[in-house]
């Protein structure tokens, strides 16, 4: 039989008191369901503003922090709840998302010969590498500090040869030696830490891109699947799903130094627009291998590389 509002027997908890294994009633007049897990999201400052609450039954119910939330006990899970009309605050169900995204899978061993060895060891391909760019100051000084003895375990050693990949192939037009040095980061798995991924990240972009206009799209093609290795890694579908909605919301609006160039423009200053067109360009590489977003296709991202790429050139 259904309950009444005014006979049904429940009490009000804070929804960051909540746990697994109460009883929350749902948005609606449904009954209290059993909770299975509690998830608190941070807003962009760090402050807790997000309360995920899935049930066992596979529902999700998003509640703003600091809101009251109608519970109740086990036998309250075969009445009704309160009110129609009367939820908590600011708390929304969302269907529960039947299955995570697909998983981007990795490339194959078939795949992965397209990435030739390295010419001999990782300091003779730097030395190599620079051995075509005497006076060049900025090729020399990494390629000597990185001849001394390359630890892939080192986060400083990474960014060394990834800046000295981009250096070769962006500022000294030299794709080649560029590709050969950003393989010896390019094989080296995702291991969860963000920092050291970075600069594999950068080399995976850029030699996608030396691939693509060299006209190498199955080569290119494995570096891209090597790039979107860490989103494969979260098991959990709920976390994935969030995952992926916040990352495409990072390809939709990426940073692209509209301000910072602009006031560099502004203020004459030809030196800071470079660099901060440098960061510029490694963003628009990331999108195209990426295969693009919702907002900037494939097309536009060649456009706007080309504009970039001459603007550091000059």
């Amino acid at each position: 039989m259904t309950h009444s509002p005014a006979s049904q027997q429940y009490k009000e908890k804070q929804a960051g008191d909540l746990q697994p294994g109460d009883f929350v009633f749902p948005p609606g007049d449904g009954p209290a369901e059993e909770v299975r897990g509690v998830e608190v999201q941070n807003d962009d400052y760090g402050v807790p503003a997000l309360v995920l609450v899935t049930t066992v039954d596979g529902r999700t119910v998003r509640i703003a922090v600091g809101s009251n939330v109608p519970v109740g006990d086990p036998d309250s899970s075969t009445s009704a709840g309160p009110e129609t009309g009367t939820p908590a605050a600011d708390a929304v169900v969302v269907p529960p998302p039947p299955e995570a995204p697909p998983a981007h899978t990795g490339p194959t061993a078939e795949e992965m010969a397209l990435i030739p060895q390295p010419d001999g060891t990782p300091e003779a391909v730097v030395r190599a590498a620079a051995a075509g760019h005497q006076g060049k100051s900025g090729v020399q000084v990494l390629a000597e500090r990185l001849a001394k003895g390359i630890n892939t375990k080192s986060g400083s050693c990474l960014r060394d040869l990834s800046d000295l990949a981009f250096d070769l192939c962006i500022v000294h037009r030299d794709p080649d030696h560029a590709l050969a040095v950003a393989d010896l980061l390019n094989v080296l798995p995702f291991d969860g830490n963000l920092d050291r991924w970075a600069s594999i990240e950068r080399a995976l972009a850029l030699s996608s891109f030396i691939c693509r206009e060299a006209g190498q799209r199955d080569r290119a093609s494995v570096y891209e699947k090597l790039l979107r290795a860490p989103e494969s890694q979260e098991e959990d579908p709920f976390k994935a799903l969030i995952n992926a909605r916040v990352r495409q919301r990072g390809l939709n609006e990426p940073n692209l130094y509209d301000k910072e160039i602009f006031r560099a423009i502004d203020n004459g200053n030809s030196e800071a627009e470079r660099e901060w067109r440098f960061l510029r360009l490694e963003s628009l590489l990331f999108l195209r291998a990426h295969g693009g977003s919702q907002t900037i296709d494939e097309e536009e991202l060649g456009r706007r590389i080309g504009n970039e790429l001459e603007a550091v050139r000059a």
